[in-house]
């Protein structure tokens, strides 16, 4: 782990890794909170690490500390849930009989995303993190993949531009990648500078780029097109996405919102019912968010068709959300609202 000022959180990420960690390393940034000694609590390997606006590096420095034969990274509002350990378990049997060089695994955000990362990596195949921000490993011989998966809970520590600021001054000094052109981008958008924003994905789009990120690219430039008003050219960035890949489920409710807020329902039922019908693309790497996949189109579907006065739709698909979601507030409102009409 590399930390910095994580006293709000640090104990409960280091409470659950504890459980399946043979050892623990953390590297300290320079904190000025209680960091390092709550990480005194838990390990006596806990080290210093002058920080050069390159988390790269730093994860380099903490992977050289690690002895194991697998090297297991987090970050400190990262957390491993009970639930997780037996499939640990029988993880480790696949790391002590095949050998493998990398290990993705699911990365929830415990919200409504899922994306899959290189999580344990083998500690004889020296690998070597790479970007100053969004940091990765470029994997290579022997990979596998499992379940076991680690929650990002996230923090209340202010990040302000931090990551933005890298970024600026990285791409001051040397061309930077395809991969670092989306984050940019993405950095860009985050901090509400979409002109910027835009041109940056442009010219990650114009150039080389894995596709999974050449689709979250178009939907992110569709998002700024959305902040500055510009709806018919967010529609077109959309469904630019298809050119790179099959349609993603979090596309096409976002093409099928603009459509509705243009009162173009059965344009929008339309996307939405295609929605329910794609495949989860989170073992390639995409920020899955699933819930695209079911309770959105489902719940937007049910007020779509009895717009448009076809009430036995809207009920059917309403009913297959509250067989999924029974106690979600949307299902629940539509559920109390169709009682009210005795409609069900």
């Amino acid at each position: 782990m590399i930390v910095k000022d994580e006293e709000a959180v640090l104990k409960r990420c280091l409470k659950s890794a504890k459980k399946v960690a043979d050892e623990i390393v953390i590297v300290d940034t320079d904190s000025s909170d209680n960091t390092i000694n709550i990480a005194k609590q838990f390990t006596e390997h806990v080290y210093s690490y002058l920080w050069q606006d390159d988390f790269a590096a730093a994860r380099n420095f903490a992977f050289s500390k690690g002895t194991g034969d697998y090297l297991l990274w987090l970050d400190a509002d990262d957390v491993i849930y009970e639930s997780e350990l037996a499939k640990l378990t029988a993880l480790k049997s696949v790391l002590e009989n095949e050998r493998p060089d990398v290990v993705f695994c699911p990365y929830s955000t415990g919200g409504n995303a899922v994306f899959t990362r290189e999580r344990f990596l083998r500690k004889e195949a020296d690998f070597q993190w790479q970007g100053r921000v969004h940091e990765c490993v470029a994997p290579r011989g022997k990979i596998v993949h499992s379940d076991f998966t680690v929650t990002h809970l996230g923090s209340d520590k202010p990040r302000g531009a931090r990551n933005l600021h890298i970024y600026q001054k990285w791409a001051a000094q040397e061309q930077l990648s395809g991969r670092d052109l989306f984050y940019y981008g993405r950095e860009l958008y985050y901090n509400r500078l979409f002109p910027e924003a835009e041109a940056i994905l442009e010219r990650m789009l114009a150039g080389d780029g894995w596709y999974v990120n050449k689709i979250e690219a178009c939907k992110t430039l569709a998002l700024c097109r959305m902040e500055t008003g510009d709806r018919e050219q967010a529609l077109r960035d959309l469904f630019r996405s298809f050119l790179y890949g099959e349609p993603r489920a979090s596309v096409l409710c976002k093409i099928a919102e603009i459509l509705r807020a243009r009162e173009q329902l059965r344009e929008a039922a339309f996307w939405y019912e295609a929605a329910l019908s794609c495949k989860d693309f989170s073992a390639e790497g995409d920020f899955e968010e699933p819930l695209c996949r079911s309770l959105i189109p489902l719940t937007e579907l049910t007020c779509c068709y009895y717009s448009l006065g076809d009430t036995k739709q809207a009920i059917e698909r309403h009913k297959r959300a509250e067989e999924l979601f029974p106690e979600h507030p949307s299902v629940i409102f539509n559920r109390k609202f169709f009682q009210s009409q005795n409609l069900l």
